[in-house]
């Protein structure tokens, strides 16, 4: 165990890419254990991508990609300033809902950043916000994306812990509620401290525009039942109801009408079990192209090809940080490291909810020094056999370990949120970590939120029949 963990951590000191890092103290430790011949280093790191739910990773990072060349964020961010653009604080509010809206498309917080991010913090810079507030703000609520579903991490998660992706999916829906509400508190407090006005004057057209964007979106569902109810078959509803949506939109020029209805097509059609998790980042990426050549005809061939080569980038990373961690967790199970380290957190205590205290814990350090994937890979084989035997339900544990290398990605030295929104500020990475600093309030309130009610994670999954 030594050996395995030690190699690792001297290789992550000497600023050896984690991946890198992983695989060879792996390496080393075969070598000098011979507890298994070297070829299985291979096999196990090969095996560790040969799943089914990992093919969503490269779909929902292609999705992410195409929603930005398409100019969806752009139309996101015009809909959220009509939202609440008149609210004390305004473009604070707008950063936030903007990054609810396109976390139901592009499922990582990074992407969030890096396009919302843009946007945004030029945005309130022009309004004469400070770049640190601007910051702070943008991180925070990038830390939305892999909350509200659809969420790579808990694609991995559900691999890693064999259970239902969509649970995980539905999970995350009320969580990231409560975490919008908190951030939007956030914003509220500097405003009435810094005596912000809005930023945009209070038009009933425009919030009655936006707010029409939002009952058709929530009436489109409804619609649907009703046709159901009438007779029709469920697909011919379906077809029928897009197609009137999409006259209606089309007529109307709606801001965000077709960007708000990725999250309600992906949700709908794994409850309605049209796809699987796994094949709804495909409809994704269908809904995506769908956007960017037919309705809003704003992609080309070139940027097609462009943001599908950078997908291709960002996905050998992040496969070959699994393939890594998953020969790495093998060799702490096989070693015997797993199960030390279980009965040592289950010596210092049974009780599940000081476990979880303890967890998190944990799971907030790792998150500050190892990538959010290979952090899943290695904890969830170390920590999930405690989970159940202390009776805790695994999809809640999956949003609390998730939020928890979220909060993680804020933080130095492997903060990659961090390290991008400096790159898109201008700012040195030390006043951009002191910027993150004051928005680390409402996110470990709602960690403890999340942690601690249960039924905030669980109700929705039990109401749809997806868990017990």
């Amino acid at each position: 165990m030594l050996l395995l963990l030690g190699g690792f951590l001297v290789l992550m000191l000497l600023g050896v890419p984690v991946a890198i890092a992983m695989a060879a103290s792996s390496l080393l430790y075969i070598l000098v254990s011979g507890v298994t011949p070297d070829v299985t280093l291979a096999q196990r790191m090969i095996a560790g991508v040969e799943s089914f739910p990992l093919l969503a990773v490269p779909f929902f990072i292609l999705a992410g990609n195409l929603m930005n060349i398409a100019g969806v964020t752009g139309r996101i961010y015009k809909f959220a300033v009509a939202l609440v653009g008149w609210m004390r604080g305004g473009l604070g509010h707008v950063n936030i809902i903007g990054s609810v809206i396109f976390s139901g498309m592009s499922g990582t917080a990074i992407a969030d950043a890096a396009g919302l991010g843009t946007i945004e913090i030029k945005a309130m810079k022009d309004h004469g916000y400070s770049t640190e507030f601007s910051v702070g703000v943008t991180a925070a609520s990038a830390t939305l994306g892999p909350i509200i579903p659809p969420s790579l991490p808990f694609v991995i998660y559900g691999m890693m812990a064999n259970v239902s992706i969509g649970a995980l999916f539905l999970g995350g829906v009320i969580p990231g509620i409560v975490m919008t509400l908190l951030m939007m508190a956030t914003v509220t407090y500097f405003a009435h401290r810094n005596k912000w006005g809005s930023d945009t004057p209070f038009s009933w057209p425009q919030l009655g525009s936006a707010g029409l964007e939002i009952a058709i979106v929530l009436a489109f569902p409804m619609a649907i039942w009703l046709m159901v109810m009438a007779g029709l078959s469920t697909n011919l509803a379906v077809v029928i109801g897009l197609g009137a949506l999409l006259a209606i939109d089309w007529y109307f020029d709606f801001s965000a009408v077709m960007a708000l209805m990725a999250p309600v097509i992906l949700i709908g059609g794994m409850t309605l079990g049209w796809f699987t998790p796994t094949e709804a980042a495909v409809a994704a990426v269908i809904w995506s192209l769908f956007l960017g050549l037919v309705r809003y005809r704003t992609m080309t061939l070139k940027t097609v090809a462009k943001a599908t080569f950078d997908t291709i980038e960002t996905t050998a990373s992040v496969l070959f940080i699994v393939t890594a961690a998953s020969i790495f967790a093998w060799l702490l199970t096989v070693s015997q490291a797993a199960q030390l380290l279980s009965d040592w957190m289950l010596s210092i205590t049974h009780n599940k909810w000081v476990f979880l205290a303890l967890a998190n814990v944990l799971i907030l350090f790792v998150g500050c020094f190892i990538d959010t994937t290979a952090a899943i890979t290695i904890l969830v084989p170390i920590l999930l056999p405690i989970v159940l035997k202390l009776g805790i339900d695994p999809i809640h544990f999956g949003l609390i370990m998730t939020l928890n290398l979220m909060i993680g990605l804020l933080h130095p030295p492997l903060g990659m949120v961090l390290f991008v929104l400096a790159r898109v500020a201008k700012l040195s990475v030390e006043r951009t970590t002191v910027a993150i600093l004051p928005w680390l309030v409402p996110l470990l309130l709602a960690l403890i939120a999340i942690t601690y009610i249960p039924d905030l994670t669980l109700w929705l999954p039990k109401y749809m029949g997806l868990s017990k």
